[in-house]
């Protein structure tokens, strides 16, 4: 499963624009994120990345740009971390930004100290959040009756105990089909679900005109 710029939007949060610039290198430091399927047109996300853009909006909504570069920078350079950004649990605090070793339940100071070990609580990124004045869904539970797993069709959001993507329910709504009538097309896809299936497809499609905050 591939996902394109608004479908990782609406995943994590981040505006198409703020996809964009994250996608760019700046101020002699590296890209914040680099799609790992496809960073040219057609910009692909897989689904590590927006493991990885939730993380990046958590930091954002507690950091400025400049520090995650910094704390990225760091991470990548000086601590010779190169994995996928998604293998790496990284908190804001304090003005500053955490590298966690869960196993080790201790955090290296990536902006201030620059290697300092320190104790840090653990946020949880999966969970719904706020961010630019819209609430971001669960991500393995973007909607009551919608689920994410990347065993199931890699990734992308079905109807949850099935494997209907959510579109082609929400395309038989937008056609006119009543909810209680999608059982004729899908007899496992209740009214709930399908009602649930056009709201976020609606709440995707927002993406594509969101302004950057």
């Amino acid at each position: 499963m591939s996902y394109e710029p608004k479908l990782a939007a609406a995943l994590s949060g981040a505006t198409l624009a703020q996809l964009a610039h994250w996608r760019t290198a700046r101020d002699g430091q590296g890209a914040i994120l680099l799609p790992e399927l496809s960073a040219t047109k057609p910009v692909l996300y897989s689904f590590r990345d927006i493991l990885a853009l939730r993380t990046c909006v958590a930091l954002r909504r507690e950091s400025s740009l400049q520090r995650i570069r910094k704390a990225l920078s760091t991470l990548r350079v000086d601590l010779g971390e190169r994995d996928h950004l998604s293998r790496y649990t990284l908190v804001a605090g304090n003005d500053t930004i955490y590298f966690v070793d869960v196993d080790e339940q201790e955090a290296v100071d990536l902006v201030r100290s620059r290697g300092n070990l320190v104790m840090h609580e653990l946020v949880e990124v999966l969970r719904p959040y706020y961010y630019n004045g819209r609430r971001v869904p669960a991500l393995f539970e973007p909607r009551p009756h919608l689920s994410v797993s990347p065993d199931v069709r890699g990734g992308e959001p079905v109807i949850k105990g099935t494997r209907v993507p959510y579109q082609q329910v929400a395309g038989l709504v937008r056609d006119g089909v009543a909810a209680a009538r999608i059982r004729d097309f899908y007899p496992g896809v209740s009214e709930a679900a399908a009602v649930d299936a056009a709201d976020f497809a609606d709440y995707a499609d927002s993406y594509q005109t969101q302004v950057a905050a």
